[in-house]
């Protein structure tokens, strides 16, 4: 089978040189780019060919791609490039690239019509002024065809090996054994159920009990569904980095695994109590030992920029960081490296090995894994990497065509999360601030902007208040704000000061998002003080469905599993999931005898907290003088965590307590977690809902209890009580989706903390009246057996 690449791949491949340059320049919008497009091609003659389908074999690959336009009139080729600003600013290797794309399209036009020669033809058009600027090229059939093998040349040798490398990929996968001697209780039920979804071409969202091994018993079906599906990539998104690191350990094992005998794979293991998985694999039987190299499967972990950033003061460009200074020219020496020639030499690509291949090859870390992606199988990175509305993984996927599969971890998170990447929010304190030293050029606009934003305080009386729609006038102020910096930064790239850039790209989003406003989302005002000095407009995004449909729609197939996703219509509605969308409810291989669960009769809500200081206290020490050991303990704040340690402090300083801080480096949470050791005696004081209530793994003495003292109730306040309104006209429910779901699903994934094997035993502490009735204890794991006091 002959490896086909499109006319962009090689062309970035092959002819890509020079600097790393981010400096910013303002770019179309994909709009734009379209109508710049369709603009060029209006002014053309009735002979003109828009959009022009070409493929060829070229030195035994199959090269294809979409020219821009063909005029067969002027037997004219054009490449077309939308921009904004100074063209005559565009870096080198930018316009090379251009130009080399233009002329293997020119290549296979010729050969395809058999043309003797061709006029080749770049034309950028200026989004702002509709300008048109056409650099031609007259080339002859001969030299086009010369210059797309002398491409062709220069791919050819990664063309065989990635060919290789997929081959040897699927027939690995395809035999692959599961890495442990049986599966966990309900982890095969899972695993069969991922596997179907994927190939069937279905989303799956899977309700799974912590602690049955959701990461393996995910992963390891989507990876044998990959060869027969013709999957190019696998999507593991986290939510926060400990899903990432259980991401990459499981799939070591999974792929470690593969060079080991499995005598009956193929069967159905007993459903028994398993060996316990996650960390060393049991020794000595079937699959229980991984064995070295593995399957030939390449992993890449995607991690942000400013943790990725080896010079963290300098620009990303040549002329300020060593590390984008020839970025490209070193770049396929450092890419080779991280590929490996052989799959037993490839390394580890998660973020320290990446880092290794990047210092020795002299570039950016961050960059070298972006470019790596294209090569890669598997990729694990935040949720943002596909689903923000610039979400790099989703561009890839689409404008390469790639066939996805993605698996969506702590899939409970993504409703919150995406309601932040849909929202857009403006300070009129930026605003002023920024005001003093804008250019001359872009002042009157801000100006007007201002007084725009002063006619919507003048109509509001409230501190809070929302609008029912969104003033056009804004719109337009901003739309203008954004034309005047835009045109400034493309005149003046280097004259651009931190504080109006971030200002600018905080306009861009704002004004995107308003492009779709509607009943999704809200538009209000907030006023901090009575001196109307610190106001915020907020395109609030309260049902992220819209944008997300067509994600899940994106990919071949989308497993979303959590342990609390319960109910399934809250998820299905929030998030848009599809109406043929699959649901499993995996059975616990928990007993009930293992949890004592016990409710203490307290109120938590605000007005009681400081009544309840002294018998929450009292309890905490109780059980600790009963049974003492590790424990965790939950608040709805930091201030109600910081009231209650301190009486306990005064009241018990005999027992250890260290308590999380607002702000901890993962340093610190690493330190927090340390504590709980086998054999240790003390009590973890931490946030619901924060860092230590969930995606955390302390099985056996390391933990063995927990108090919950909170409903995990969002605040009520305005918004809450205006998303309350919106989700009751919307669904019919809205007190369960703004407060009861939410919270309950906080408290669901702190207990969750305490089991973590077949042979763990413990004890949870709801201390809320409110988990009394009957409502709240339908959203509570039905393994649980709760004790009221």
């Amino acid at each position: 089978m002959k490896y086909t690449v499109a006319v962009r791949t090689l062309c970035e491949f092959t002819a890509k040189l020079g600097d790393l340059d981010l400096r910013f320049t303002p770019s179309a919008t994909a709009l734009e780019g379209m109508a710049g497009h369709a603009m060029v091609a209006s002014r053309r003659g009735e002979h003109y060919e828009n959009e022009v389908w070409l493929k060829g074999e070229v030195g035994g690959l199959v090269v294809r791609g979409r020219a821009d336009g063909f005029d067969p009139d002027a037997s004219r080729l054009e490449e077309v490039k939308t921009y904004r600003g100074d063209l005559h600013a565009m870096p080198h290797n930018r316009r090379s690239l251009h130009w080399a794309q233009a002329k293997c399209y020119g290549a296979l036009l010729c050969a395809e019509r058999g043309l003797p020669r061709l006029d080749v033809a770049l034309v950028y058009f200026d989004v702002g002024s509709q300008d048109e600027t056409m650099l031609v090229e007259s080339h002859s059939a001969d030299d086009l065809r010369a210059f797309l093998e002398l491409q062709c040349e220069r791919f050819l040798a990664w063309a065989a090996q990635e060919s290789a490398h997929r081959g040897a990929r699927d027939a690995a996968l395809a035999a692959l054994p599961f890495p442990y001697a049986t599966f966990r209780a309900g982890q095969r039920q899972l695993a069969e159920n991922v596997y179907k979804a994927a190939i069937s071409g279905r989303t799956l969202l899977a309700q799974a009990p912590t602690g049955i091994g959701k990461t393996v018993g995910t992963l390891y079906p989507q990876l044998k569904a990959m060869p027969g599906q013709k999957l190019d990539k696998l999507y593991f998104l986290a939510a926060k980095t400990p899903g990432r690191a259980l991401a990459l350990d499981a799939l070591r094992t999974i792929t470690e695994a593969s060079n080991c005998t499995t005598e009956g794979e193929s069967a159905r293991p007993p459903r028994s109590a398993a060996p316990e998985q996650g960390r060393a694999p049991p020794r000595g039987a079937g699959c229980g030992t991984p064995q070295t190299g593995g399957a030939p499967l390449r992993v890449i972990e995607l991690v942000a920029r400013d943790k990725a950033c080896e010079h963290p003061t300098k620009a990303c460009h040549g002329d300020s960081c060593p590390l984008a200074k020839g970025f490209y020219d070193r770049l396929p020496a450092a890419r080779q490296a991280a590929v490996g020639a052989t799959p037993e030499a490839a390394p580890r690509l998660d973020r320290a090995g990446l880092r290794a291949i990047a210092l020795a090859h002299e570039v950016c870390p961050y960059y070298l894994a972006q470019e790596l992606v294209r090569w890669a199988d598997v990729v694990v990175g935040d949720y943002n990497y596909y689903f923000d509305l610039n979400g790099m993984l989703h561009g890839l996927a689409h404008a390469h065509d790639w066939r996805v599969g993605v698996l969506v971890d702590e899939a409970h998170n993504l409703v919150p999360r995406a309601r932040e990447m849909y929202s857009a929010t403006l300070s009129r304190a930026a605003l002023d601030g920024v005001r003093p030293r804008a250019p001359v050029t872009v002042a009157p606009s801000l100006k007007r902007l201002a007084r725009t934003w002063n006619e919507i305080l003048g109509r509001q009386l409230e501190p809070y208040a929302v609008h029912e729609e969104l003033p056009q006038g804004l719109v337009t102020a901003l739309q203008n704000v954004n034309s005047a910096i835009g045109d400034h930064a493309a005149a003046h790239p280097d004259d651009m000061p931190p504080e109006l850039l971030a200002f600018y790209f905080d306009t861009l989003h704002f004004t995107r998002l308003a492009e779709s406003f509607g009943t999704h989302s809200l538009f209000d005002v907030t006023i901090a003080d009575d001196a109307q000095r610190d106001v915020t407009l907020c395109l609030r995004n309260l049902v992220p469905a819209s944008f997300l449909k067509p994600r899940f729609l994106a990919a071949r197939t989308t497993t979303l599993f959590s342990a609390t996703l319960t109910p399934m219509h809250f998820h299905a509605d929030l998030l848009g999931l599809p109406p043929d969308v699959a649901w499993i409810d995996v059975e616990s291989p928990f007993e009930a005898a293992q949890l004592r669960v016990q409710v203490a009769p307290l109120s938590t809500r605000f007005a009681h907290r400081p009544a309840s200081l002294a018998p929450i206290v009292e309890l905490m020490a109780t059980q600790f003088g009963q049974a003492p050991g590790n424990y965790l303990a939950f608040f709805s704040s930091f201030d109600y965590l910081a009231q209650v340690a301190e009486l306990f402090q005064a009241l018990h300083p005999e027992v250890p307590v260290w308590s999380q801080a607002r702000q901890m480096t993962e340093g610190a949470r690493a330190d927090f977690l340390a504590r709980f050791h086998a054999g240790g005696r003390g009590i973890g004081f931490a946030v619901l809902g924060g860092a230590f209530a969930e995606a955390v793994d302390l099985p056996g003495e390391r933990l063995i209890g927990a108090f919950i003292a909170t409903l995990g109730l969002p605040q009520v306040n305005p918004v809450n009580e205006q998303m309350k309104a919106r989700l009751e006209t919307l669904f019919g429910a809205g007190h369960d989706y703004t407060y009861l779901f939410p919270g309950l699903q906080k408290v669901v994934q702190a207990a969750g903390r305490v089991i973590r094997t077949t042979t763990d035993a413990g004890v949870v502490f709801l201390i809320d009246d409110r988990f009394r009735r009957a409502e709240v204890r339908r959203l509570l794991p039905a393994w649980w057996h709760v004790e009221m006091a």
